[in-house]
């Protein structure tokens, strides 16, 4: 398609897009009485206003019922978290039995390392990406000192080559290669927080287990924003957050996937009661039964209250399917990058250097922006006018405009207010 930066254009854009509707069903924060143009869903996405509904529910069963609605609801509490399987098996591609819910993300990728870290004299490496989310360092560093082990010997970062942003597949696999029999766990972001590189899940896992490594993947950047197929790939675990691209409210529950070949292993796991047989959980048996599944690595009695807005945002997927997310996630960020292009070469003395890749295969629902001679003020300047964006150190901008909410006029006007605070930052 030959795109236009006009308004006009958007807007004939927006009246074709299948999913334009789907913009009303969000609570858009107000700047001079107006939506804001929203391009942080990559660290917390719009509130869907069914949610409120979801949510009162609860309160209202906590109200009538007590302590009977973990039977009696109308969504009964104690197995609230099985009706997440079969939809939020559809989004990352796994069987209905291979996900749950539970805790949050980075609690949740320690208690999967106790089952798919398992070091031995020989074998105790871990490889993951150079820059990974802080969150991801620190708990690589914990869990090698756990183990009695030193980081800078244990952990082995893919480093970007130099005057590269991005990490090249073939850097990965001649590590893992390298690295071989001492290998123990490759564990990588499915999207690089900062970048917002994809990295190609499938080939990583192939070469992980061609060394017989285990793999697994933090998916907080990709989960309801690239086309996943866990099951099919073979990923043995990963886990995911809920509130960036699937809408479900800040710092809320984590979504995790264990594939089946795992279920009826003798891999040794944190256990709690909700992992326990559901059939007898309320025996009080003093033997733990795991439940069959992904189910299994529970531990603790699940937050319904944090549940209830994550299961109307993954029923509202359902509504629409990945794919069609997709397909509008890719127009609709080309279209900004078109639009970014635009303005550089229509301003004297502006760069801005986009090292998200240009691949569409390579990228997904991001656009991460070195501003050259720019910064921090444009930054300011771009929030001080109804743009919500993201600010990275040193100086990147990222822009992720979620197809769900985000539409083709938003992308021209940012535009627009991007190149008039160029302009006055320059007088």
């Amino acid at each position: 398609m030959t795109f236009q930066n006009t308004r006009k254009f958007a807007q004939q854009l927006d009246a074709q897009d299948e999913l334009k509707n789907y913009r009303n069903e969000f609570i858009f924060p107000q700047h001079n009485g107006k939506n804001v143009i929203y391009f942080t869903g990559n660290s917390l996405g719009l509130q869907p206003k069914r949610t409120q509904k979801y949510v009162n529910d609860v309160m209202n069963d906590w109200a009538n019922m007590a302590v009977e609605g973990h039977f009696f609801a109308e969504k009964p509490w104690w197995d609230y978290h099985e009706r997440f399987a079969q939809p939020l098996s559809k989004i990352v591609g796994a069987l209905p039995s291979e996900v749950t819910v539970m805790n949050t993300l980075t609690v949740n990728l320690h208690l999967l390392m106790v089952s798919f870290y398992r070091p031995t004299e020989k074998r105790y490496k871990i490889i993951c990406e150079e820059k990974a989310f802080p969150s991801d360092q620190y708990m690589f560093q914990s869990q090698v000192i756990a183990h009695g082990l030193k980081p800078e010997d244990a952990i082995v970062e893919i480093k970007r080559r130099d005057g590269e942003h991005n990490i090249r597949l073939e850097d990965i696999l001649s590590k893992i290669e390298e690295v071989g029999d001492e290998l123990a766990l490759v564990l990588f972001g499915g999207v690089n927080y900062y970048t917002g590189q994809v990295f190609d899940m499938k080939t990583i896992t192939e070469a992980g287990h061609k060394v017989g490594a285990y793999v697994g993947f933090d998916l907080a950047h990709a989960a309801g924003n690239i086309k996943l197929e866990l099951h099919d790939w073979n990923v043995d675990f990963a886990a995911w957050c809920s509130y960036k691209y699937m809408n479900s409210g800040p710092g809320n529950a984590s979504g995790c996937f264990v594939h089946e070949k795992h279920h009826h292993s003798n891999l040794p796991r944190f256990a709690g009661w909700w992992g326990h047989n559901k059939e007898r959980r309320f025996k009080m048996e003093p033997n733990f039964e795991p439940v069959h599944g992904a189910d299994g690595w529970q531990v603790s009695n699940l937050p319904i209250l944090s549940l209830a807005p994550y299961l109307a945002s993954v029923e509202q997927f359902a509504e629409v399917g990945m794919d069609k997310l997709i397909t509008k996630r890719n127009q609709l960020t080309a279209y900004l990058e078109f639009i970014l292009h635009e303005i550089d070469a229509e301003i004297p003395g502006t760069e801005f250097e986009i090292i998200t890749p240009s691949n569409p295969s390579e990228r997904a629902c991001q656009l991460s922006v070195f501003l050259h001679g720019q910064g921090r003020n444009l930054f300011d300047y771009l929030m001080a006018n109804g743009v919500i964006t993201d600010w990275r150190e040193p100086n990147v901008i990222r822009l992720a405009p979620a197809p769900f909410y985000c539409s083709y006029e938003d992308m021209y006007e940012f535009g627009q207010i991007l190149k008039e605070g160029i302009n006055s930052l320059k007088k």
